[in-house]
C-alpha cells in the first residue's frame, strides 16, 4: 500500500526535485503552518524514504544517492570546504582523497604543480588532477558506478602497503554515538584503512551531515585530527570535539 502524501508534503517534494534541499525556515514563510506542523511532514517523509533531515531542513534521497546528486547540494558550502582543506597540503606530501562530492573540491583547490603525490580511490578526482603536473597514484579495485570509486580486496592490499602525510575524508553522517559513518560497507572499509595509513586526519563535511547516522561506522570522533566544516556544530557536539582534542575548522 503506498504511502497518502498530502497536498504540502507533495509540495514540499516538488520544490526538493528542483532545489534539492529545503529549509525549515523557507517552509514555514511559504506554508504558514507551525514548525512542529513541518517537522511531522519531514518525519512522515523520511519514513516514507523520500528524504533525509538535516540540521535546519532536508535533503531529497533515493535508495542510494549518486555522486551526480550529491554534487548539486550544498555545492557552495563544499566549495568553500575544499578551498580551506586544500590550503593545508604542503609541498612534498602525499596525500590521500577518498571518492565524494566535498573530496572533490578539495582536488579543484589543490594548486597547479604543488610537489606533492596524491593517493586516491576516486576515477572523478583523478581526472580532476590531471593537467595539474601532479603525481597521482589511482589505487585498483572493484568500480562502484554511482560514485566512481573504486573499493573492495584489491584496493584495501593497496592501501595497507602505502603511508600518507595528510588524508582527507568524506563522511556521509556523524553523531556521538556511532562516529563518522556511511551508507556504503565498501566504502566504509576504504575510509577506515585510509585513516589507519594516514599520519593527519581531516575529516571534510558540510553541517548537514551532523546528527545524521548512516548504517556503516568508519571512525570514532577521537580518529580525526580534524573536521573541516561550513557551520560550527552544536554545543554538544562542539565539547565533544575538545574532549577528543579534534580541531575544527570551519569556513564560515
Amino acid at each position: 500500500m503506498q504511502n497518502p502524501i498530502n497536498q504540502r508534503q507533495q509540495q514540499i517534494l516538488d520544490r526538493m526535485a528542483i532545489d534539492g534541499e529545503v529549509k525549515m525556515a523557507e517552509l514555514k514563510e511559504i506554508f504558514e503552518v507551525t514548525e512542529m506542523t513541518l517537522r511531522r511532514d519531514m518525519e512522515k517523509l523520511e519514513q516514507w524514504g523520500h528524504i533525509r533531515r538535516t540540521f535546519g531542513g532536508a535533503i531529497l534521497v533515493g535508495n542510494d544517492i549518486t555522486l551526480h546528486e550529491r554534487s548539486g547540494v550544498f555545492i557552495e558550502e563544499k566549495m568553500r570546504i575544499g578551498k580551506l582543506a586544500a590550503q593545508l597540503i604542503q609541498p612534498g606530501e602525499s596525500i590521500f582523497l577518498d571518492g565524494g562530492s566535498t573530496t572533490l573540491q578539495v582536488a579543484r583547490f589543490i594548486q597547479a604543480n604543488l610537489n606533492i603525490t596524491v593517493v586516491t580511490n576516486a576515477l572523478n578526482i583523478a581526472a580532476e588532477l590531471q593537467g595539474k603536473q601532479i603525481s597521482t597514484i589511482v589505487i585498483g579495485g572493484m568500480l562502484m558506478g554511482q560514485t566512481s570509486t573504486l573499493v573492495g580486496p584489491v584496493a584495501a592490499e593497496a592501501l595497507v602497503k602505502m603511508a600518507f602525510n595528510r588524508a582527507f575524508i568524506g563522511t556521509t553522517g556523524l553523531t556521538l554515538k556511532h562516529g563518522f559513518s556511511n551508507s556504503n560497507m565498501h566504502e566504509a572499509e576504504v575510509k577506515r584503512l585510509a585513516i589507519q595509513q594516514a599520519s593527519e586526519v581531516n575529516i571534510v563535511m558540510d553541517h548537514s551531515k551532523f546528527g545524521r547516522q548512516d548504517l556503516f561506522s568508519f571512525a570514532s570522533l577521537k580518529a580525526a585530527d580534524r573536521v573541516i566544516t561550513d557551520q560550527c556544530p552544536e554545543q554538544e557536539l562542539d565539547e565533544a570535539f575538545k574532549e577528543q582534542s579534534v580541531e575544527i575548522l570551519a569556513s564560515i
